[in-house]
């Protein structure tokens, strides 16, 4: 089966996935690409657009290079807003590169690997993030540089694996490395149930920070559960406690930041968006610093994401999965009432 992202606001620039969706697609019975197996099944799209344009088809199994894995992939993730990006479509000099496979999140286990390639070996259950002007993974194989993979935390399962790499690096590369949070300091999440927002809410305790996060009535037990102390409906529901301001903000909506969201840091405190840049002279007006960043990819911070989920102090909150088949429909609207996650 297939698991996949719900469609989330996202900017030209950034990647930034708010509810996770996965595809799950069975395993084969062995960890060695068969002898007589030059096909595979695979979604692709033979012209630009949008979900109407997937075809769930025969493909050739990727050819492996000497710095390369081959990877049976048991799920992938979804973000629907790729199929509008040029690096989905494009090669990295700008050719077309139609037919294209989507989906660039993935959990799996290594069939093959490269002539150079010597820290991995087949049978590793690894997980990854592929670059987006690379085939993905909504398929029973993918090959990519081995560098672009790491084992994966075994004590998820590869449904909850394949969502973790794009969502649980923008949480923790906005928490840990861009506003740098640190023990005792009061974090605040918008979104506290969303792809990107679940994880930050996790992230932030486990850094020791006391978190306070949005979401509707309906997940405000959820969010309780992944370590948020206190959850309420809005800024504005938050300004009203009186609380004392926050050293942290994170902002995973899309779109620009809400004007209440900057008097809720303190002055000297941090105020982190994804979709898009931020007023930096509302920022200065507050005294805060304001901070925008495109997520990248980075296999030693995935691997101290594998060993928080190892410890238990990682989960994701998967909205939907489908089998490979339907992958399309991860593409297109998102059902309602939307399912956190």
């Amino acid at each position: 089966m297939l698991s996949l992202r719900e469609p989330v606001p996202i900017s030209h620039t950034q990647r930034c996935p708010a509810s996770l969706l996965t595809i799950a697609l069975k395993g084969t019975s062995s960890h060695k690409v068969r002898s007589a197996m030059s096909t595979m099944k695979a979604v692709r799209a033979h012209k630009r657009g949008g979900p109407e344009v997937l075809r769930y088809e025969d493909a050739p199994v990727p050819e492996v290079g000497a710095n390369e894995v081959l990877v049976e992939v048991n799920a992938a993730a979804v973000t629907p807003g790729e199929l509008a990006w040029d690096e989905t479509w494009q090669s990295a000099d700008g050719a077309d590169r139609t037919p294209i496979i989507p989906s660039h999140e993935f959990s799996g286990v290594i069939a093959q690997v490269g002539g150079d390639v010597r820290s991995l070996t087949p049978g590793t259950q690894v997980y990854g993030l592929i670059d987006f002007n690379h085939d993905g993974a909504a398929a029973e194989y993918v090959s990519l540089p081995q560098e672009g993979v790491v084992p994966r935390p075994v004590r998820l399962s590869h449904v909850e694996s394949a969502a973790l790499p794009l969502a649980a690096l923008t949480a923790w590369q906005a928490l840990a490395d861009r506003a740098r949070v640190q023990p005792g300091e009061r974090v605040f999440i918008q979104g506290g149930a969303g792809g990107v927002g679940s994880l930050a809410v996790q992230f932030a305790k486990a850094l020791g920070a006391e978190v306070t996060a949005t979401a509707i009535d309906d997940d405000v037990p959820l969010v309780k559960t992944l370590g948020a102390a206190g959850v309420v409906p809005s800024v504005s529901a938050a300004r009203s406690r009186g609380e004392p301001l926050f050293d942290v903000l994170l902002n995973t909506f899309g779109g620009p930041v809400p004007v209440e969201s900057y008097g809720l840091v303190r002055p000297g405190g941090r105020l982190v968006t994804l979709a898009q840049p931020l007023d930096q002279s509302m920022a200065e007006r507050h005294g805060i610093q304001g901070i925008f960043f495109v997520v990248a990819s980075d296999p030693g911070e995935l691997r101290r994401i594998t060993d928080l989920a190892e410890q238990g102090k990682l989960r994701p909150v998967i909205a939907r999965t489908l089998p490979l088949a339907d992958a399309s429909i991860a593409y297109g609207p998102p059902p309602a009432p939307r399912r956190p996650g």
